[in-house]
């Protein structure tokens, strides 16, 4: 029972006694006094019966009369008048009357007895009768119970004002404890809150406090844990001079694209070369070679921004190269983004010094899922001395074999999603993420798409997605695989996670047809949870009423592919998210590069502090696991653990 309801019983039940003892005492009171009062009322009666009964003793009508004249205009019990010579009753008038509106169980209660009195008649100097009289109390016993039902009205008007008061007091004053109760909820949901206002009650407000000086703390050390974890990643994966990502970054991405058939693992790699940087310090000095290599990162920045899949893999590999990794790009949009470059670096002056222009080219190389790093470094290379070569012209493209893709497969890629999607040629495939100390148990299941073409054979995510993108149709394919999960887990009881694209997200109409479906089926809520990539995050406010409003049907959320923007952990620790999946570029070959477990370690203590857990994705190898293992992450995704197959 809450502390509310004790407190409100505990003040009913007090009224009720000291109602109760207040009464009993009156009751005593009163009937004391009643009793006196009976007891005189008999004896005023009998003597003033004896006096008008002397001149007339011998007279037994007049007697009887005047008794019963008597009798008739009281409460009396009986009145008798007995001869004292004989003992004999000469005239005896008796009655019980009712006592109206009187429950016969109070009158029990009561206990108030008839009072008796008697006097002398006189016949001469001789003593000739004697008068009983004795008064019934049912006068008395009205009067109490009127003044019970009385005390009784005046208890329950009190009762019910005091409890008003007392609920809307108590209220009041416990406001401060359910504050807590929720202070305690949002730390386990990663959430900091202090109550702003401290109550006056001495012991509240020291229980506030010291509540709010642990939320302080724990705020305090998160952030202290996140913001040596972010100047970790900088210093590891960030160029100090441009604040790009640097070549180690870079080639960690490159592998994953080239590696991951589940993400666009097929675009074109943009080097960028300010040739005779020697030369050009010699000429501008450092300082203003450095402003001048700031001026082309920023260019590149403002360019690559207008394509969403270059976010964040702009990078400067070392002196004057820079490089852009363009997922998912066909080769026209490629071309166009080596065109506006061009055209933006031509109109970029170095502080009054030759135009970088003339100085720059651009070489474009194409890659796909399965080739090899040095192979895609050693063709954008070459592409990068042909546009060098070329002279006039500041860029050049090669493909190594891979035929263009024009509108030919623009129109076909068109066709076969359209059909498949209105089709529902969609196959879902699991992939098992499980416990890190013990593989066996299974945490729950990846669920990936494959598209099924004409001839009934899948196609990867990572080849259709880009395609999807350019549509406008992922939000489709989100309310398609929702469906089918939905549907899907009818027939188990595993858990499973759902990636929700950032075109869903952003499209409010797609949004709450995916509320509306996950409404109906809100019982699947604790068993699905839904996944947005950290490349893929909206605005703070979207999130935090995304997570609302997920928390509000039964449902929760989580990020994956996190890592490049730790900076923004500090807003994520308050959306209580179920977990957090770490890149799977920051896990290759962790047991082999120091940088990249130092920096896991950074992130598993912030996590570990808000109690948030971490799981690896596309944890390939043996030594992997071990180092994982190590830093006490709690799960593990990847091939290592099987490869996403169709439910069996």
């Amino acid at each position: 029972m809450s502390l509310f309801k004790q407190l409100l019983i505990a003040i009913c039940v007090f009224l009720v006694v000291a109602f109760s003892g207040s009464f009993m005492v009156s009751l005593e009171s009163s009937r004391t006094q009643y009793v006196n009062q009976l007891r005189s009322h008999a004896q005023d009666a009998a003597t003033a019966l004896a006096l008008s009964l002397t001149p007339n003793i011998d007279d037994p009508a007049m007697v009887e009369l005047m008794v019963s004249s008597i009798f008739d205009s009281g409460y009396y019990a009986s009145i008798r008048v007995v001869d004292l010579a004989t003992d004999k009753t000469i005239v005896e008038r008796s009655g019980i009357p009712e006592v109206g509106n009187v429950p016969q169980w109070f009158v029990k209660l009561i206990g108030l007895e008839p009072a008796g009195g008697d006097a002398i008649v006189s016949r001469g100097w001789e003593q000739a009768a004697r008068v009983e009289v004795l008064s019934h109390p049912m006068f008395a016993v009205a009067k109490l119970w009127q003044s019970a039902l009385g005390s009784l009205g005046w208890l329950l008007i009190c009762g019910a004002v005091s409890a008003v008061l007392g609920a809307l007091l108590l209220r009041r004053q416990l406001k401060p404890l359910d504050y807590m109760v929720q202070q305690s909820h949002a730390i386990a949901r990663r959430e900091f809150l202090s109550l702003p206002q401290l109550p006056r009650t001495p012991e509240l407000r020291r229980v506030v406090q010291a509540m709010n000086q642990m939320v302080e703390k724990l705020k305090a050390l998160f952030q202290e844990q996140a913001e040596r974890s972010e100047k970790l990643r900088i210093e590891s994966y960030q160029d100090s001079l441009t604040g790009l990502a640097n070549r180690r970054y870079f080639e960690m991405q490159l592998n994953a694209r080239l590696s991951n058939p589940e993400q666009a693992s097929s675009g074109y790699l943009l080097l960028l070369r300010v040739k005779d940087l020697a030369g050009l310090n010699q000429r501008l000095g450092g300082q203003r070679t450095d402003q001048l290599l700031q001026a082309v990162g920023e260019q590149l920045l403002r360019e690559c921004n207008k394509y969403p899949e270059t976010h964040n893999l702009v990078t400067r590999v070392r002196g004057g190269e820079f490089a852009v990794l363009a997922p998912g790009l066909v080769r026209e949009e490629a071309i166009q983004l080596a065109q506006n470059l061009d055209s933006a670096l031509g109109n970029l002056h170095a502080t009054g010094a030759t135009d970088v222009a003339s100085v720059a080219s651009i070489g474009l190389a194409a890659f796909a899922h399965g080739d090899s790093l040095q192979a895609v470094l050693s063709l954008g290379d070459q592409a990068l001395a042909q546009a060098e070569a070329q002279g006039d012209a500041g860029w050049a493209c090669l493909d190594q074999g891979v035929s263009a893709r024009g509108g030919d497969d623009h129109h076909a890629w068109h066709r076969l999603l359209d059909q498949a999607l209105a089709e529902q040629r969609f196959q879902l495939y699991f992939q098992p993420v499980v416990a890190a100390q013990d593989t066996t148990l299974v945490l729950h299941y990846k669920v990936l798409s494959r598209l099924l073409d004409e001839q009934g054979q899948t196609i990867p995510a990572g080849h259709f997605l880009p395609w999807l993108e350019r549509f406008a149709w992922t939000s489709r394919l989100d309310q398609l695989m929702l469906e089918q999960v939905l549907k899907q887990m009818a027939g188990h009881q595993h858990s499973l996670a759902l990636n929700l694209s950032a075109a869903t997200l952003a499209d409010p109409q797609a949004l709450n047809q995916v509320f509306e479906t996950l409404r109906q089926h809100s019982d699947l809520g604790s068993r699905l949870t839904l996944e947005i990539g950290e490349e893929q995050l909206p605005e703070q406010i979207q999130l935090e009423q995304l997570t609302r409003r997920l928390r509000e049907l039964g449902f929760s959320l989580s990020l994956q592919r996190f890592g490049g923007r730790f900076s923004m952990i500090g807003n994520l620790a308050r959306l209580g998210l179920a977990y957090l999946k770490i890149d799977g570029s920051y896990i290759r070959d962790i047991d082999q590069e120091s940088d990249k477990r130092l920096f896991i370690e950074a992130i598993q203590r912030a996590a570990h502090s808000i109690d948030l857990p971490l799981i690896a994705e596309r944890v390939e190898t043996a030594g992997e696991l071990q180092v994982i293992r190590e830093m006490g992450l709690y799960g593990v995704q990847g091939q290592l653990f099987g490869e996403p197959a169709p439910w069996r």
